[in-house]
Formats: structure tokens, sequence, C-alpha cells
């Protein structure tokens, strides 16, 4: 499968984007849907997760009570929506996916990954 992550950009704190990662496939739903982030010298990190059922979210602490994930199968989608943004949360956000069931926190259960898309928030 081929991901297609859009939406980051240049926000101030306190701004709100949305994230969209598009997939070519459709047995898009038999995936299960992270999302990570890497920020610059630093290792990639998690952020959400989302079964292939729709189960979780799972978020990470960082992120909990701000980001929320989503999926809608029918447009072969899942999107963040991340809301309260700080300068912390800058960093290239990847959109990864995997066959096998349930949930993961690490980059390396998934096989699949989009190309980024840049975050930056400033003060």
């Amino acid at each position: 499968v081929q991901l297609q992550a859009c939406g980051g950009g240049l926000v101030q704190a306190g701004d709100s984007l949305r994230l969209s990662c598009a997939a070519s496939e459709r047995t898009f739903s038999g995936y299960r849907m992270g999302w990570f982030r890497q920020a610059p010298g630093k290792e990639r990190e998690f952020v959400a997760a989302i079964d292939r059922t729709g189960g979780g979210p799972y978020y990470a602490d960082s992120v909990k009570g701000r980001f929320t994930m989503s999926r809608d199968n029918a447009k072969n989608t899942v999107y963040l929506q991340m809301n309260s943004l700080k300068p912390e949360d800058t960093a290239v956000y990847y959109c990864a996916a995997d066959r096998r069931l349930g949930l993961s926190l690490a980059p390396n259960d998934y096989y699949y990954w989009g190309q980024g898309t840049l975050v930056t928030v400033s003060s």
C-alpha cells in the first residue's frame, strides 16, 4: 500500500492543524494505522495508533487530550486532528500502516510508511 500524508504547515502555538493520510489500496480497512513524528536530531516517536477495526485510538502521553486520530475506511484515509499545538510538536509527521492485528506503538511494527509532512509550531 502507498501512503500519502498532507496537511502540515507553519502555525503559531495554540493553533490547530489536521493531517490526512490517504492510502492507495481498497483493502485499507485491513490495516492498522499509526502516526509517528521525528524532530530534528531526535528519534522517531509514536504519536497515535488505531487498529484495523477502529479500536483505540491510543495516544502518546505528550499529545493526549490535544490530538485526535480517526479513520474513514470508505475514503481510505486516516486523520490526525492536532489542537493546542506547542513548539515541541514541531516535527516531520509520518503515517504508517501494517496488516497485523492489534495496536502497536513501535515503529518497527509498521511495514508501510508515507513520505512525511512537516509541522512547524512557532512560539
